[in-house]
């Protein structure tokens, strides 16, 4: 019953921050996330520097830590060593594809890149009309606040290839699109959405890369019953 009514709470704190009712909130959020993912992409030691600072979050004191110490170290170093990259265009077309999948998905507690009816992510955004030839999304289930949804997706603990990270700094991706709301079982969710021209032939080709509930260990609920989940696919 505890479970249930923390469960509950979380629901309904996510429902305060991404309300249907308020859409100026909700685009306000969607817009701080994008504003997050370029300040990261653009001021990479600035945001490394960041991580510093702030070690742990707030949100990550609700969390199980351990399965993946190093992780914070790693996304450091790696913030160190990139070189910056142009910031990404909002699309309103990779906007309208995240904000279904937010829709569908929300309300019905599911998870996952494809619908419920097993369209694949990249199908989704060419019937909204997006025309790069490379696409990428990442999903996070949890964190409700942008600074906590940026934040995971770079230090991408217990995501062996740090393949949210790799979306985030992925030098063809040119435009992105943003939705976030409440989520029936993890409180909330956040798509974002990506896109760009086709990469140099000297890159390996993209392959799809989806980070599954199992691949990421225990679920971090047995202390404040927080639901932390993170999927990437490119």
């Amino acid at each position: 019953m505890r479970r249930v009514l923390e469960r509950a709470l979380s629901a309904a704190l996510a429902a305060s921050l991404f309300a249907a009712s308020a859409p100026a909130r909700a685009a306000d959020a969607n817009a701080e996330v994008l504003a997050q993912i370029n300040f990261a992409r653009t001021h990479p030691q600035d945001y490394a520097r960041k991580l510093m600072l702030q070690p742990v979050s707030d949100w990550e004191r609700g969390l199980d830590g351990g399965a993946d110490p190093q992780a914070l170290a790693e996304a450091i170093a790696f913030l160190e060593r990139q070189t910056p990259l142009p910031p990404l265009r909002a699309d309103d077309s990779l906007t309208a594809a995240a904000l279904e999948h937010v829709e569908a998905q929300g309300p019905a507690g599911e998870i996952g890149h494809d619908s419920a009816d097993g369209e694949r992510f990249d199908a989704r955004l060419r019937r909204h009309g997006v025309e790069g030839e490379t696409s990428g999304e990442n999903i996070a289930y949890g964190p409700a606040q942008a600074d906590d949804v940026v934040r995971e997706l770079i230090i991408d603990s217990g995501v062996p290839n740090r393949g949210h990270r790799r979306n985030i700094f992925y030098d063809a991706f040119e435009t992105a699109g943003v939705a976030c709301g409440p989520h029936r079982d993890y409180a909330a969710m956040c798509v974002m959405d990506f896109a760009g021209s086709p990469p140099p032939p000297t890159l390996e080709p993209l392959e799809l890369h989806t980070i599954r509930v199992a691949d990421l260990g225990p679920a971090p609920c047995a202390t404040r019953n927080f639901l932390y989940r993170l999927l990437a696919c490119r």
